[in-house]
């Protein structure tokens, strides 16, 4: 592929460069790799350009000028480079399934993302969820470390798994991942939010700029025509409502007093809950192995997820 297709950004002298792949760790780059020299919380990258250009690295991407010893290759300097990394990737590896959905929130995400795996499953249609429990799909899993993934291995493995007939992916959208751009340049058709408590405040310091990042998705990766799905009894409901009034994108919900899900009432008996919910004017009744009733709110919401997808 040529640098110019995988980077607006790229001068013309260098957009007929040839790359055969990218990278942003040094120690991983082959001939001909793009070279992404990210500034990290430890260190940066840029002190590794001359290790990325001696194993081969046939342009380097920065968001600063800087000298290094083979001034053949080129520089390519961009704003935001963890967002032009995004932008490469997903231009790379071009394939990615037709139906993405990013949950996010600080408690939920995980059970959400495997009960709408679930639901589809017992479907039987082809679905996979991506978070911290892994890659998890019938044809393909993988271990992971990060709740949200880097760009390079997020849309490398979206690519797998749509050439494993996987078009429906659930992904877990944390705080780091959103804040870093990991989930920038995906068609996300449906955002979850599920709460938000204290969590993650040594990295994002307090609550304001915590919730502010878990809100990217909703203020930049959705597009109009989309859905957000989440609980009317949070009270981050109504600055939610009011983005997706603001950018055109349709709330379907859970609540206790209205919602397109009412949960009308819950008891527990044994191990299980015992739920009573109004969906279209008609109440059913819902037996749930699950304690907690944060686990009922989890499984209505992955419910209108699945509903997205086409399901009764």
């Amino acid at each position: 592929m040529l640098l110019g297709n995988l980077l607006r950004s790229a001068r013309k002298k260098y957009r007929k460069i040839s790359v055969e792949g990218i990278c942003f760790d040094s120690r991983k780059v082959r001939k001909k790799d793009i070279f992404f020299a990210i500034k990290g919380n430890q260190t940066s990258g840029i002190k590794f350009i001359d290790e990325a250009i001696a194993k081969g690295a046939s342009a380097i991407v920065s968001t600063k000028k800087t000298k290094y010893k083979n001034d053949q290759i080129p520089l390519v300097l961009v704003r935001d480079i963890r967002k032009s990394l995004s932008e490469a990737c997903s231009k790379f590896y071009k394939k990615k399934p037709t139906n993405i959905i990013a949950v996010t929130g600080t408690n939920g995400k995980s059970s959400v993302a495997y009960f709408f795996y679930q639901i589809l499953s017992f479907n039987k249609i082809s679905a996979a969820s991506i978070g911290t429990l892994g890659i998890i799909s019938k044809k393909y899993n993988k271990k992971i470390n990060l709740t949200s993934m880097d760009p390079l291995s997020l849309h490398k493995n979206l690519q797998i798994l749509v050439r494993n007939n996987v078009n429906h992916v659930i992904l877990e959208a944390s705080s780091h991942g959103l804040e870093q751009k990991r989930l920038d340049n995906l068609n996300i058709n449906t955002g979850i939010f599920t709460n938000l408590s204290h969590d993650h405040l040594d990295y994002h310091k307090n609550m304001k700029s915590y919730f502010n990042a878990k809100m990217y998705l909703f203020k930049n990766l959705l597009k109009k025509k989309s859905k957000i799905i989440t609980d009317e009894e949070n009270k981050e409901f109504k600055i939610i409502k009011s983005i997706a009034n603001r950018r055109g994108i349709k709330t379907i919900t859970i609540g206790t007093t209205s919602g397109n899900i009412k949960i009308l009432h819950n008891k527990y008996k044994e191990k299980k809950q015992i739920v009573n919910v109004a969906i279209d004017s008609k109440i059913f009744d819902l037996k749930i192995p699950l304690i907690g009733y944060f686990q009922v709110k989890n499984l209505l919401m992955a419910i209108l997820a699945a509903s997205s997808c086409g399901l009764s």
